[in-house]
């Protein structure tokens, strides 16, 4: 089967998650992704609790698809076999902080000088300028800087740290994806590579599509829990049912809301749904005493007749048996060398003519140096 990026090379020395993210779905759609690791270490997550075959499970999910080479980039040899391999690749993604790469005698100058085709992108906290540039950080620094965080979590309580990387996926991985394919389709018409300056904090910040852009119009600071799709409204809510699991409500169009006050059997609260702050308390009150009444199933049972936007919260458990995440394969079930079987995520992009596949396991940690170095650079 072919697949789109199958004339793809990335050379990848990203660790952790955004640049291992970014790279595994260039991977899951052809690229030959050769990640670039310490002969020390290698990636971190190897040593990430719990483990499979010797390496984490985090590994073993974010590192399909890919061939791992050892070289130590701060000796000769590993410099002069890197450079050998930028002359026959297409991109380069590194997340180490800005100015590492130049240390090493391995900017994006140098590179460009070896390959002028080749597309380099740096994931980084903060980007190649500005005053926090340098800075060190992770997720949560991320979403705070960019006014997330305080956002997030309930009236009159302390913010809540997401329980998912939304910087390091949402704002550092997935532009990087989008970046280095923008550059390749460039490249197409100018023959030439370009450097792709990715920051997470920039990431965050452009999803602020529904809190950020009425500040800068009407100067106006959202509160946590007076959002309209974080807690404001009743109609937009999580209610806790008779069993103790939880019901999410997202009926903010009218005929979903009244569909949902029929099927609890308040009708008196369809005329609500715009209703100012003190009601909205009010009625989310009154909705999850009635939610309490019933357990999730009886609920379920309910609303699965009724066009109203209702849906149960899901354990992990419930999730890899739920018939639609089934149905759209995420979660697959691999075969490996060693383990027999494993499950993994799926692909969330479905292309009808070229789909993604996953087609090897993670490598163990330096596997293909030699097929590597004596294949593409002639190195024995």
């Amino acid at each position: 089967m072919s697949l789109p990026l199958e004339s793809v090379r990335v050379l990848d020395l990203t660790r952790l998650l955004p640049g291992p993210y970014c790279t595994l779905v260039l991977a899951d759609f052809g690229a030959e992704v050769i990640k670039v690791e310490d002969p020390a270490k290698g990636d971190y997550t190897r040593d990430y609790q719990p483990k499979l075959d010797q390496d984490g499970v985090y590994f073993h999910a974010l590192n399909r698809n890919k061939k791992s080479i050892c070289l130590d980039l701060k000796s000769e040899d590993g410099k002069d076999n890197f450079l050998k391999l930028v002359e026959k690749a297409d991109v380069v993604v590194e997340s180490f902080r800005p100015g590492v790469m130049e240390r090493l005698g391995l900017g994006y100058e140098k590179l460009k000088q070896v390959n002028e085709r080749i597309i380099y992108c740096a994931i980084t906290g903060y980007g190649q300028t500005g005053p926090y540039r340098d800075r060190p950080g992770h997720d949560v620094n991320y979403i705070s800087y960019a006014g997330l965080l305080q956002l997030m979590g309930e009236k009159d309580r302390k913010p809540v740290i997401p329980a998912t990387q939304i910087a390091d996926i949402g704002g550092g991985a997935l532009p990087a994806v989008i970046g280095i394919l923008l550059a390749l389709l460039e490249r197409e018409k100018s023959g030439k590579g370009q450097f792709v300056d990715i920051s997470m904090l920039d990431g965050v910040i452009s999803w602020l599509q529904f809190l950020l852009p009425g500040f800068l119009v009407k100067d106006s600071q959202p509160k946590r829990g007076e959002l309209m799709l974080s807690g404001a409204l009743a109609c937009y809510e999580v209610y806790q049912a008779k069993d103790g699991k939880w019901l999410s409500v997202g009926a903010l169009e009218p005929k979903f809301w009244v569909a949902f006050c029929k099927a609890i059997d308040r009708d008196d609260l369809i005329p609500k749904l715009d209703a100012p702050p003190a009601v909205q308390e009010q009625m989310k009150e009154e909705i999850g005493a009635i939610i309490s009444t019933k357990t999730i199933d009886e609920w379920m049972k309910i609303f699965n007749e009724v066009d109203s936007c209702v849906s149960p919260l899901l354990s992990f458990e419930e999730l890899v048996n739920n018939p639609q995440v089934n149905d759209r394969e995420m979660i697959r079930t691999v075969a490996h060398d060693t383990l027999g079987e494993m499950k993994q995520i799926g692909i969330p992009i479905k292309l009808s003519e070229t789909p993604g596949a996953i087609q090897t396991q993670a490598p163990k940690l330096g596997e293909h140096t030699q097929e590597v170095l004596k294949g593409i650079i002639g190195v024995k």
